[in-house]
């Protein structure tokens, strides 16, 4: 099956702002990838200005920089300890974004307390050539279901 994973986010948000991109932690450090969805979404949508977090980072994310120096710009969210939180808050507040883009799955403005809004990229699947329900046919007409 091949398949697009499309990515999208309020373009009106991020359009010509200055925006810090937090990324999936274990997408882009222990994935080897120097970003994920949510540079290329602040990408396509036009940011004025893309964020290097690296400098504004404190705690927890100063070692996280010093052992990932693949990252391209990017926060990566490490973990939802009261310390990571504490520090990813403190990050994002020095970097002093017009907005954040958020790339991880889960909900990031559930999780932390910042004065700056959170625009969620989201991931839809576009299938191509063959779909998924002729996938699921092919399947069961093997099996006799």
């Amino acid at each position: 099956m091949h398949a697009n994973s499309t990515i999208t986010a309020d373009r009106n948000a991020i359009a010509g702002k200055r925006v810090l991109v937090v990324e999936d932690g274990p997408t882009i450090t222990h994935g080897d990838a120097p970003h994920g969805a949510g540079l290329i979404a602040a990408r396509k949508y036009g940011a004025g200005e893309i964020i290097d977090p690296e400098p504004a980072a404190v705690g927890s994310f100063k070692r996280v920089f010093e052992e990932y120096d693949h990252l391209d710009a990017v926060l990566p969210a490490m973990g939802y300890s009261d310390e990571q939180i504490r520090d990813l808050e403190a990050t994002i507040r020095n970097a002093a974004p017009d907005v954040v883009v958020s790339g991880p799955p889960h909900d990031l403005a559930r999780l932390i307390d910042i004065d700056s809004p959170i625009v969620r990229v989201r991931y839809e699947l576009e299938e191509k050539d063959v779909t998924l329900d002729t996938v699921l046919d092919r399947h069961a007409q093997v099996w006799n279901l």
